[in-house]
């Protein structure tokens, strides 16, 4: 009683671990407001930590720039059953209903990178935007030696980066009055834009010293409609800092622009902070993200760690890849072997069934033999039977006229007399009906006739059930060879014994052991 008593609660432990290790599964959805390089870098970020933490489904979105589509996007992530909601939103006010929305229904909500107008957000994790412009602000002044005009380049207008960038430009060039801001101009983050801006730019090209654009792309945007407008090309610089071909950092060292500042994208951290909000963890409210100017001075050095690090994400993601690869084969492998263990198995259970319903047929024969013979009674014999099969012609007619007729008495005494008589001889393999109808006292004719009518079989079919039915017995119940049995019951070859049994019973005597 203690030992099933111990059992139980050792049971009862281990489900309770098994219950308590185990992972809840999340599904978070990610609003993207527009789709570039800087976004794409935040993107595979995501990707990668959700595959570290194993129990993340990450559903991605981009509303390229289009605040009717973020809002229609972010309503579908929520209806889609979402556990938390990542959003940039595409502008300040616009897509804040949609975030409370979201919000109001219990979702957690971070906003990430551009701010809303609502304070309905779990967690706001973002650069320090305005720090940004202030010190590209403090550096254009300083390359200029404190004189100068220089012009600005927006991002898209109502968004919270290109507001904060624009103030903290604006604040900084405050304390250089020889800085003269000739110009702001309303891009939208792309290059295009930026091109298209500076391309209408009704003043003086040859004046401007410096072009500020909250982004690296408006600014190559903006270098290329001076280099096509063929005036005085003036210094450029921009905001994101990007590694890889094209990058902010690259086109510093290339001379290409003067400076960038990094623009961290940290999906990683985002979505450990994602996955802390719903493991019911510490986290803070707002979180700023350490940021840094990019120069001549240290964009080498920067590139070099940067692609470095690039090239080992890269490693890892292709190493991510593989494994998925790997385990997507083997839970393909595991179906096609359960399929096969069930196919298996239920061929297995076909066999059983049917060896089943084999050794019921076999018994119910082996019971109809016996009961052919052995255990019939006289009330099971006809009153008058009648005889189908005409006896032997080599019998005269008054022989067979000469029988008695057929009494329940007489019947049974018959029938005891005759098993003697066959079991007698059931190991000789010389006997024949003559032989048992002297053993009975009656001739040939008389034996056959008595035994047809009684039985319905003749009394060489009997002799030889009998013999095949002892030799089952004795398979059953005795370690002779199949050959010795043939021979103690009468047959004189261990060949035409098999043939006669399977015959009779539907297998071989070997099965029978089996």
């Amino acid at each position: 009683m203690k030992a099933k008593k111990l059992f139980y609660l050792l049971l009862a432990s281990v489900l309770l671990t098994a219950c308590a290790t185990e992972q809840r599964h999340y599904r978070i959805g990610v609003s993207q407001c527009s789709d570039d390089i800087w976004r794409d870098k935040q993107n595979a970020e995501l990707r990668m930590g959700a595959y570290c933490q194993g129990n993340v489904d990450l559903c991605f979105a981009a509303a390229y720039d289009s605040d009717e589509r973020q809002v229609q996007q972010i309503d579908s992530l929520v209806n889609l059953g979402i556990d938390l909601l990542i959003v940039a939103p595409n502008q300040v006010v616009t897509i804040s209903p949609a975030i409370d929305r979201a919000y109001d229904r219990g979702i957690p909500v971070i906003v990430f990178e551009r701010k809303t107008s609502s304070q309905k957000f779990t967690a706001f994790i973002s650069a320090d935007n305005h720090e940004m412009g202030r010190v590209m602000g403090e550096y254009v002044a300083t390359q200029l030696k404190g004189r100068g005009r220089v012009l600005e380049i927006m991002g898209l207008k109502g968004s919270s980066p290109a507001i904060e960038r624009d103030k903290g430009f604006t604040d900084a060039l405050k304390a250089f009055p020889g800085i003269e801001l000739v110009a702001t101009l309303q891009g939208d983050w792309t290059e295009p834009s930026g091109y298209h801006v500076m391309n209408e730019y009704a003043g003086d090209y040859d004046s401007i010293d410096f072009v500020f654009a909250q982004n690296d792309r408006m600014a190559m945007g903006a270098r290329q409609a001076f280099l096509e407008h063929g005036s005085r090309l003036p210094k450029f610089c921009g905001i994101d800092g990007l590694l890889g071909e094209g990058g902010g950092i690259q086109l510093v060292r290339d001379s290409i622009l003067e400076a960038s500042y990094i623009y961290p994208t940290h999906g990683d951290q985002l979505l450990q902070l994602a996955v802390d909000i719903l493991d019911g963890k510490p986290y803070k409210k707002e979180t700023s993200l350490m940021s840094a100017i990019v120069t001549r001075d240290n964009a080498k050095v920067l590139l070099m760690q940067g692609e470095a690090i690039q090239q080992q994400s890269g490693y890892l993601d292709r190493l991510h890849k593989k494994a998925d690869s790997y385990l997507h084969r083997l839970d393909t492998q595991r179906v096609i072997l359960w399929l096969a263990c069930g196919f298996i198995a239920l061929l297995i259970v076909v066999f059983v069934l049917f060896y089943l319903y084999h050794l019921r047929k076999i018994d119910l024969q082996r019971g109809h033999v016996v009961n052919t013979l052995w255990n019939l009674k006289p009330e099971d014999v006809p009153e008058k039977p009648e005889v189908k099969e005409e006896a032997p012609a080599a019998e005269s007619t008054a022989e067979v006229e000469s029988d008695d007729d057929d009494e329940p008495v007489a019947v049974s005494h018959f029938i005891t007399r005759f098993k003697e008589v066959i079991e007698s001889r059931l190991c000789d393999s010389d006997v024949s009906v003559e032989d048992l109808a002297a053993d009975m006292s009656l001739s040939r004719v008389q034996l056959y006739r008595k035994v047809k009518a009684i039985t319905g079989s003749s009394p060489v079919e009997l002799l030889r059930s009998a013999r095949l039915n002892r030799a089952y017995q004795l398979l059953l119940t005795t370690d002779k060879s199949v050959s010795e049995v043939a021979y103690a019951v009468g047959f004189t070859a261990p060949s035409y014994f098999t043939k006669c049994f399977k015959e009779e019973y539907g297998l071989v005597p070997g099965d029978i052991r089996k």
